[in-house]
């Protein structure tokens, strides 16, 4: 499965057959995506290539904060990192084809946005399982 950012300079490829998607409802994935939450995935690190260019990828990080937001210096859209060193975590909307994506869970539900009304029946978290 291929992704990229909006103007296809970093690309890369996911070597799974169906991805377990989530919406990440935390203050800071509120914050970066300017939405109520962000749908992203993890996956370990030997089922993620990079096939694009990745020397234009920036990084920022809010000094105290252990979170990172990488992002293609070109179009400024978020790119997918590494997490705790054995992960990749992908923002969803970055993949070519969806039809793989089957959300499963809400997580970091207890601090959402108070306008933000969950209104499927997924599993919800207070943190990440």
């Amino acid at each position: 499965m291929q992704g990229s950012c909006f103007c296809g300079e970093v690309s890369f490829e996911i070597k799974l057959n169906k991805i377990e998607a989530y919406h990440c409802h935390c203050s800071i994935c509120r914050k970066v995506t300017g939405s109520k939450f962000n749908t992203a995935f993890t996956l370990d690190a030997d089922s993620f290539v990079w096939t694009g260019k990745t020397d234009g990828i920036k990084r920022f990080q809010k000094n105290g904060q252990g979170f990172s937001n990488y992002f293609c210096s070109s179009c400024v859209c978020t790119v997918p990192n590494r997490y705790k060193d054995k992960y990749f975590w992908v923002p969803a909307g970055l993949m070519a084809d969806d039809s793989s994506i089957e959300l499963v869970r809400h997580i970091f539900v207890e601090s959402r946005a108070t306008w933000d009304e969950i209104i499927d029946d997924l599993p919800q978290y207070e943190g990440y399982p």
